[in-house]
């Protein structure tokens, strides 16, 4: 049965397309619902076999395509609707607590001793250092300077040996390596191992008990193979620190007299022990004011600025203590 111009009428109409009338013509009323039929979403509006009409077997209009179409759309939904959602505040994270918090009750009651920021006269920050030792053993009283130096520079590499006026406060014990006229010597001198050949039988089994090794410039030559072995412990001899020498028993006794090596790391700062808490603040003082006259006399010609940056003093596993950088 043939569409009438009533029927064309009533469908645009149903379409909700509007000024329509009998006075358009049947081929108008046809055009206008053929552009707003395809434009229609509700699958349920149109037949059956024209929707399944409009899905192709490949492209953007195959089944698979319209599916995956779909499903981005949802997703998209889902995205706005999760962002319209308020987000839980996150709980405020714990700020890291500090070395001394984290330290031990002993350190932490120290280290309320000693005024945050303030740098001490040598003498008032001797006898802090040994007020603030903490442990049950006679510690060591450490000297930390660093200096406006670049040890790259061969003129800034400091390395000096201080024969300390109070001693160490450590049992040093002394090894030497000679010819035999040399052991003999030594043995006189003191010293706790004195050897030829036979010395170099303990290093190749790895038996290293002494502090301190002395060797003559003629036997130099037989430890160089030991090198690996002797160096990372810095016991290697070595001209510039005294243990490399002909008057094996000036260097012993310098050695049991209280010998230190001052030297520069790579960072310009020297470390050394100034001896035991025992000592008293007279004696580390005596040992301190030795130590500032060698580095004074090491003073490079090539520094311009600040020769001294900082000092400090402690003992072992004690608060660290600032010294006037002006009294080096």
């Amino acid at each position: 049965m043939a569409e009438t111009k009533a029927d064309l009428i009533k469908k645009a109409q149903s379409l909700g397309i509007e000024h329509v009338n009998s006075n358009n013509t049947m081929a108008e009323l046809r055009e206008a619902i053929a552009e707003v039929a395809p434009k229609k979403h509700d699958k349920e509006a149109l037949p059956t076999e024209e929707h399944e009409a409009k899905v192709a077997k490949a492209g953007k209009r195959s089944a698979k395509a319209v599916a995956e179409a779909e499903a981005k759309v949802a997703k998209e939904e889902r995205k706005e609707h999760a962002d319209e959602t308020p987000a839980t505040p996150k709980p405020a994270a714990k700020p890291a607590r500090s070395r001394i918090e984290r330290a031990g009750k002993k350190l932490r009651k120290a280290t309320e001793l000693v005024e945050k920021g303030k740098e001490y006269s040598t003498k008032d920050a001797l006898g802090l250092a040994i007020k603030t030792s903490t442990t049950k053993f006679d510690s060591t009283v450490e000297l930390h300077v660093r200096l406006g130096v670049d040890p790259k520079h061969a003129d800034q590499n400091i390395r000096e040996n201080i024969v300390l006026p109070a001693g160490t406060g450590k049992d040093i014990k002394v090894a030497v390596f000679g010819e035999a006229d040399d052991v003999a010597t030594a043995k006189k001198a003191g010293a706790d191992i004195a050897g030829a050949d036979e010395f170099l039988q303990q290093l190749d089994k790895g038996v290293i008990d002494f502090d301190v090794l002395i060797a003559t410039p003629t036997v130099m030559a037989k430890l160089g193979k030991y090198a690996r072995l002797l160096g990372p412990k810095g016991l290697m001899p070595n001209p510039k620190s005294g243990t490399v020498t002909k008057d094996v028993a000036k260097a012993i006794e310098q050695s049991k007299a209280g010998k230190v090596e001052v030297r520069v790391d790579e960072t310009g700062i020297a470390h050394l022990g100034i001896g035991k808490v025992s000592f008293g603040a007279d004696k580390l003082m005596e040992n301190v004011q030795a130590v500032f006259s060698t580095l004074k006399s090491a003073k490079p010609s090539s520094i311009k600025g600040n020769y001294v940056v900082s000092i400090y003093v402690s003992t072992t596993m004690g608060p660290s203590i600032r010294i006037i950088s002006s009294e080096l």
